[in-house]
């Protein structure tokens, strides 16, 4: 068992968070979706009402040349987190040196200090997402206890959390556990139908994802731009739809041997607006969203489910033209009151933009993060957490 946040006391301590608040901005630099900064709330507050000394590291985009340190500044994040927190903020523009010393240093009790993007230090040379070891002494040394709370970056081994964990006392904030507990409740519970919902373009990261899921559930549906890979691998002709040459062998082989588990699509909307089966498809046509005979089978299956898991939308959901797949999914996890896990990056923005944010049991903020805890591989931005004793 991981130590939690609430398993250390903190009066008079300096402690490093880790949080995840790379939100997405304008060409203005202002913050257009702040979720990241408002799930973070929990563990920082927590904190600055424990009268801790709190200093947020956080990464904010790619850093692969000096013009990206322009575009990926937190400063509109530390302005955010002085309108959110009721206390002093103080932010380092220097991810190491006397300024970033010096602001430490003077942190009283309950007061919140932001450095600079994590990934500044990598470039040139890499040192943040090598998990450069000097790099993470570095930033251990500046500290007494060490909290992990961005789920989102758990699935790398950066110096900013895995390095860090190396060097302090260590556990997760709130939003780890939370994400964890959600995601185990799913996954470990005994309670069927049991329903895996993959939709998205891609398959090359989501092998593994599949592999672990069509294992354990009663049934798998498969639609978005990922299904017509399946599709050609049975022969079926795809037009020019999105396929995944590279993965056409791994469809055969999973599609022969779930072939009683994995539900594909019967029919689609192509670009065109038009319903087409899924044998009836022309060279020039693309598979822009499931069909109606498509959706009322998925509906079919969903309104027996105890428990689903969803990664991926069923079509180009931000067209209104070909969200009725995705939709559909939505309203019968909605109106069957089924418990619903959804997660991965586009899945959780289809969630809230359509408005069913509130139908789910969880919706992941971690996208590769989430990925990979579903295909059963460990974090290391947990594992290197402190253990709890006994």
């Amino acid at each position: 068992m991981k130590k939690t946040i609430k398993d250390y006391t903190y009066r008079d301590k300096k402690v490093l968070v880790r949080c995840d608040l790379n939100v997405p901005m304008d060409d203005n630099s202002n913050i257009t979706d702040d979720t990241r900064i408002l799930e973070s709330l929990q563990t920082i507050n927590y904190l600055i009402d424990n009268q801790a000394k709190i200093i947020i590291l956080s990464h904010l985009g790619k850093i692969k040349t000096a013009e990206d340190k322009k575009h990926n500044t937190l400063y509109p994040v530390y302005l955010k987190l002085k309108e959110l927190l009721d206390t002093n903020v103080y932010f380092s523009k220097e991810t190491r040196g006397e300024e970033l010393e010096d602001k430490v240093s003077k942190l009283q009790n309950g007061e919140v200090l932001l450095i600079e993007n994590t990934r500044y230090e990598d470039y040139p040379d890499k040192l943040e997402s090598s998990c450069n070891q000097n790099l993470a002494k570095y930033w251990a040394s500046l500290g007494d206890i060490f909290i992990n709370d961005a789920y989102g970056t758990c699935h790398r081994a950066h110096a900013s959390n895995v390095g860090i964990a190396t060097y302090l006392p260590s556990a997760i904030g709130f939003l780890v556990e939370k994400e964890i507990t959600a995601i185990d409740s799913i996954l470990n519970e005994d309670t069927h139908p049991y329903i895996a919902i993959m939709g998205g373009k891609k398959i090359s990261d989501k092998t593994l994802v599949i592999d672990n899921l069509v294992n354990k559930c009663d049934q798998l549906l498969l639609g978005g731009g990922m299904c017509f890979t399946f599709l050609k691998a049975k022969g079926i002709n795809v037009g020019l739809s999105i396929v995944d040459n590279d993965n056409l062998e791994y469809c055969q082989k999973i599609l022969s041997k779930y072939q009683d588990k994995i539900i594909l699509p019967l029919d689609i909307i192509t670009q065109n607006k038009e319903i087409k089966d899924i044998d009836s498809l022309t060279d020039e046509d693309i598979g822009y969203d499931i069909g109606p005979k498509t959706i009322e089978l998925f509906e079919n299956i969903l309104s027996k489910a105890k428990r689903v898991i969803i990664n991926g939308p069923m079509g180009i959901y931000e067209d209104p033209s070909f969200k009725k797949g995705t939709v559909a999914i939505y309203e019968t996890i909605k109106n069957h009151h089924i418990k619903a896990l959804i997660g991965g990056g586009d899945s959780a923005a289809s969630a809230n933009l359509l408005g069913y944010h509130d139908c789910f049991y969880h919706i992941s903020t971690g996208g590769g993060a989430t990925l990979e805890y579903l295909s059963g591989k460990e974090l290391p931005g947990i594992t290197s957490i402190s253990e709890r004793e006994g």
